[in-house]
């Protein structure tokens, strides 16, 4: 999937209160400023972002072409009192797109609306085509895939972290986009979690081709393996990535699951998830190792953040940071 959106963005975040629900629009953000003028919130709407609050008039004024939502939700579903502000976008001059499962076509105001002032309305989870059945077969190349003990525990980041500082180092790098964020933010991917069962692997092999011996692949992850709800897609993602490398996303300060009900499903031992993500991506390829731990510590203070990074390495003897942090050095120096 290749992109052609307008730029720059406004980045709507509705009525959410919490940051990792609004996490598409903080990875946009921070990664790609140059193609944000500012946010929108409805009332209610809680999360900062550090972003200019803006009206649809106001960001129009500053040469927004269209307005992203960035709010990502379990399901991916469109909450029905957004749709007024989707018209008002619209009518306002911009285009709309999106990263939830439910198409825009979907809403009959917005799609009637949407055609009547010609605008587009991108739908970045649907991908415009199929991808093949997965092979199997080994690629030319090398890959590095995030895995992660639970969803929205860094995955992306920590991908577009390693990804940037291999180039700073003039080594031959991609980051791989494979979520509606990413993709947004490279122009580029496979939306993993919208592909037919039988061809995620093959998605997976897709995104990441083959490709020069001396050139890394730098996979966005999703999902765990752990997680009732998205270890499907995780276990296609790995097996047709055919990693040579995996780093470990946590954050300690979760302790169940994020999406299900709370207190049905803990967070995995950090060895036990390691240990099961080493089996699978093994299948694929048989040399497959991890070379970091990336740790998200923002609810952690300093001092124990600092000494549970210290514990973490010298027991499982691997680079292990914060991205946010620490930046990803030790990583990348592990890994070349």
């Amino acid at each position: 999937m290749n992109l052609t959106i307008q730029k720059p963005y406004l980045l709507f975040i509705g009525d959410v209160t919490e940051g990792e629900s609004a996490k598409m629009a903080d990875g946009i953000a921070r990664w790609t400023p140059e193609n944000v003028v500012g946010k929108l919130s409805l009332e209610g709407g809680k999360v900062n972002l550090d972003l200019p609050e803006l009206s649809l008039k106001e960001a129009v004024e500053l040469g927004a072409k269209t307005l992203v939502i960035g709010v990502v939700n379990s399901g991916g579903f469109i909450p029905e009192h957004w749709t007024k502000t989707f018209l008002q976008a619209l009518e306002a001059g911009l285009d709309i797109a999106s990263g939830m499962h439910k198409k825009l076509e979907d809403l009959p105001d917005v799609a009637e609306t949407a055609q009547k002032y010609g605008r587009k309305l991108w739908n970045v989870r649907h991908p415009n085509y199929y991808p093949p059945i997965g092979t199997g077969e080994k690629r030319t190349g090398k890959r590095l895939l995030t895995v992660g003990t639970d969803c929205s525990v860094g995955k992306m980041f920590t991908a577009l972290a390693i990804n940037k500082a291999l180039k700073n180092k003039g080594i031959k790098s991609d980051f791989r986009a494979t979520g509606q964020t990413g993709i947004l933010i490279e122009g580029s991917g496979v939306p993993i979690d919208a592909v037919i069962a039988d061809f995620i692997s093959g998605g997976a092999e897709m995104v990441a081709p083959e490709n020069e011996p001396d050139h890394w692949d730098i996979i966005e992850g999703q999902g765990s393996l752990f997680h009732p709800s998205f270890a499907g897609v995780t276990i296609g993602l790995i097996h047709g990535s055919q990693p040579d490398a995996l780093v470990l996303c946590h954050k300690p300060t979760r302790k169940w699951m994020r999406g299900v009900s709370e207190g049905s499903y803990q967070l995995p031992d950090l060895q036990v998830c390691m240990d099961l993500n080493l089996e699978v991506a093994r299948r694929t390829n048989p040399n497959a190792k991890f070379v970091g731990l990336s740790i998200n510590t923002s609810e952690m203070e300093t001092t124990e953040a600092k000494n549970y990074l210290k514990d973490l390495e010298e027991k499982y003897g691997l680079p292990t940071v914060d991205p946010l942090q620490d930046g990803v050095e030790k990583i990348v120096n592990k890994l070349v």
